[in-house]
């Protein structure tokens, strides 16, 4: 995992130049660009791990020149931070605290955004004394991966000096706040000639008087240390699919989803890592010792717990009731601790859930565990790094993280408990929604409208690549799936593509859809079994292979079906369109008579004269022109007079999602057509 030196001169002059003539901000733009070539290095940092500084002068109200230091906000990710995401701290305010003999969070929190140049910018890193106390221009504190086992062997402090001699200090271990910013201070002071400090069951810091000096020494520290442990190569995240049984995700999914005791509890969505690094662990003999060490690093215990759930090839073959078993052992396990450390704190402390964030699957590999996709990823990136600084430190001497006690003080900080707390939870987080033609405007349509409610949209349709320009439209943490609906594989493939994405399945669009018209005496048999394999077969297909899925998981679902007015109101030479949507429609309703015991809701819609594949300009050019009235007249020719967009039909999907006792209903978007309406 040797770092790559980034630093490009050239670059660094060119984001220079472009923040004006005002040195400050020349200083500052540099800082961004440095800031973003170490977040964007997961062996550097990993999601909204690390922060980095910079200090500057500036004039104040009253025109006198003062000391600033720019330093990463709080909620800003180093890999994407930009110049407002580094607020200006007056730096004397600062530098006076080292006076003091303690400071609570809240004080600590309150004096700087007292000292905030702008009172609306974000909160100050929580380092931010750590990074005022240093005199340096530039300092670069990051959760590189060397430097983690490094800070985690029991004798981490001989093997540094072993390394770097007297380059790099080494700070003990402290809960982040005033009390660590001040000693690694003082560390510092004891040889003012260092050029990193080491924080010991932390992480890293580097420093310079310039963005390059301390970038390349940051990058430079962290080669030495890799090399020294034999850490050659990148660590290996993410990767393809594995190739393997993964049907014991939805099961787990569900398990996980019913420990809550209500049904409405959304199940989580699962990241699946499948590459050689996160399936390691299983060639060693000591899987449940290191499985319960703790974390490398005190935040990750925010995101990923202090221990992965651990599923063995032999508990995953059993089935449901040995999965359980682990989860129910596992929750138990996470309560006593919680008691445990909840009677020696002084303040009074809510259990969060005690579900798994992360599990070690065998012959799966990880599996990030969140209440949505993003928060899958970073459980998973985090516990594939927290896999591999356990396995090199195991193996280099030993892997001794923080004490428990310790981690609690982490997991359940005030400070880090109010941040994730005040996160808004949408409406539809941690559902999965699978929408079929996801690439027409109906589909992506109702895409987006699931998607701005939080949920995680899988996009099938038949071309790749309007699938990945429809998918751009909706942001990260969606995917596609590029398939011909009417092969007799594609359901079921479909399905395993979600089980793989996300772990499962809550809603299924059943939308893709294609009109073929023409008399009855003029269709042949060829035509009517076509337009049958799209318009009713495909929809039975993936609507009982979601139904399987959901079952799987024993959770409520729901299949939501794009039917068409045609179903009831048929349209001259429309045969071939509108028998297999009324069949469809008679789909939907046995579905849902079957299903409804299982939870499982099934509704339809149906729409008409939407602009889409189906009815293209030229087509309503054409059809508008044959009635001898306006495009406008004729889109508009229903009760309310107005035209029927896609974006109303993706609306009326999720109006039908969130309607929590409907089933077997079908809603009906066209602007008022009295002689479709169902009676």
């Amino acid at each position: 995992m040797m770092i790559e030196n980034r630093y490009n001169r050239d670059e660094a002059m060119r984001w220079r130049r472009q923040a004006g003539d005002d040195p400050a901000d020349q200083e500052l733009a540099e800082r961004v660009y440095t800031s973003q070539l170490i977040g964007q290095d997961p062996d550097l940092v990993m999601h909204g791990g690390g922060n980095t500084s910079v200090k500057v002068r500036r004039r104040d109200l009253y025109g006198e020149e003062q000391a600033v230091l720019h330093i990463k906000g709080s909620g800003w990710d180093l890999g994407a931070v930009e110049a407002e995401g580094m607020p200006g701290v007056w730096l004397d305010p600062l530098l006076k605290q080292r006076q003091l003999d303690g400071l609570s969070d809240v004080q600590m929190i309150s004096a700087q955004r007292g000292a905030l140049l702008d009172a609306s910018s974000p909160n100050p890193s929580i380092e931010t004394l750590l990074h005022a106390f240093l005199p340096h221009t530039y300092v670069d504190h990051t959760h590189a991966t060397p430097f983690l086992v490094l800070a985690n062997l029991p004798n981490a402090k001989e093997v540094c000096r072993e390394i770097f001699g007297d380059r790099v200090g080494v700070v003990p271990y402290m809960m982040p706040g005033f009390g660590l910013n001040k000693l690694a201070a003082e560390i510092f002071d004891e040889n003012p000639d260092v050029e990193g400090l080491l924080l010991l069951n932390h992480g890293h810091v580097a420093f310079g008087d310039t963005a390059q000096e301390s970038y390349t020494r940051a990058v430079d520290q962290v080669n030495e240390a890799a090399a020294y442990f034999g850490l050659t190569e990148a660590t290996e995240r993410g990767g393809d699919e594995p190739a393997t049984d993964l049907s014991v995700l939805p099961v787990l999914r569900g398990v996980i989803a019913a420990q809550r005791d209500d049904p409405d509890v959304p199940m989580p969505v699962f990241d699946v890592r499948g590459n050689a690094a996160a399936q390691a662990i299983w060639a060693r003999s000591d899987v449940e010792a290191l499985s319960g060490r703790g974390v490398c690093s005190p935040d990750h215990v925010l995101h990923i717990k202090g221990s992965p759930l651990v599923l063995s090839r032999q508990t995953c073959a059993a089935g449901r009731d040995a999965i359980e078993k682990a989860v129910h052992a596992f929750e138990a396990d996470y309560a006593a601790y919680f008691e445990r450390n909840a009677a020696r704190s002084d303040a009074s402390r809510t259990m969060v859930t005690p579900d798994p964030r992360h599990a070690w699957i065998e012959g799966i590999g990880i599996v990030g565990i969140g209440s949505d996709a993003r928060s899958a990823a970073i459980a998973a990136d985090l516990a594939e790094q927290n896999m591999a600084v356990r396995i090199a430190g195991e193996d280099a001497g030993g892997f001794h993280p923080i004490s428990e006690e310790r981690r609690f003080e982490c997991e359940y900080w005030p400070v880090e408990r109010a941040k994730l707390d005040r996160l808004s939870k949408p409406l539809l987080q941690g559902r999965v929604v699978m929408v079929t033609g996801g690439a027409g405007a109906i589909g992506l349509a109702t895409a987006r409208a699931f998607a701005n409610l939080g949920a995680n949209c899988i996009l099938v349709d038949l071309d790749a690549e309007r699938l990945e320009s429809a998918v751009a439209e909706l942001g990260q943490w969606h995917g596609t799936f590029a398939c011909d609906i009417t092969r007799d594989d594609a359901a079921q493939a479909a399905m395993d593509h979600a089980v793989a994405t996300f772990g499962g399945l809550d809603i299924l669009v059943s939308n893709a859809g294609s009109a073929t018209g023409g008399a009855m005496l003029d269709l042949d048999d060829a035509a009517f079994r076509k337009a049958f394999e799209l318009n009713f077969f495909a929809h039975k297909n993936f609507s009982t292979a979601a139904a399987s899925l959901m079952l799987r998981q024993q959770r409520p679902g729901q299949i939501l079906f794009n039917i068409s007015k045609q179903a009831i109101n048929p349209g001259k030479n429309m045969g071939a369109y509108g028998m297999p949507k009324a069949a469809t429609m008679f789909l939907m309703r046995q579905l849902a008579l079957e299903l409804g015991g299982d939870g499982i809701r099934v509704n339809g819609i149906n729409a008409d004269r939407i602009r889409s594949g189906l009815l293209t300009d030229d087509f309503i050019k054409e059809r508008s022109a044959a009635r001898g009235v306006s495009e406008a007249d004729y889109m508009g020719g229903n009760l309310l007079g107005r035209e029927v967009e896609a974006r109303h039909v993706g609306e009326a999907f999720v109006a039908l999602a969130l309607s929590e006792r409907t089933t077997g209903h079908v809603l009906t978007v066209d602007g008022g057509n009295t002689a479709a309406e169902l009676r």
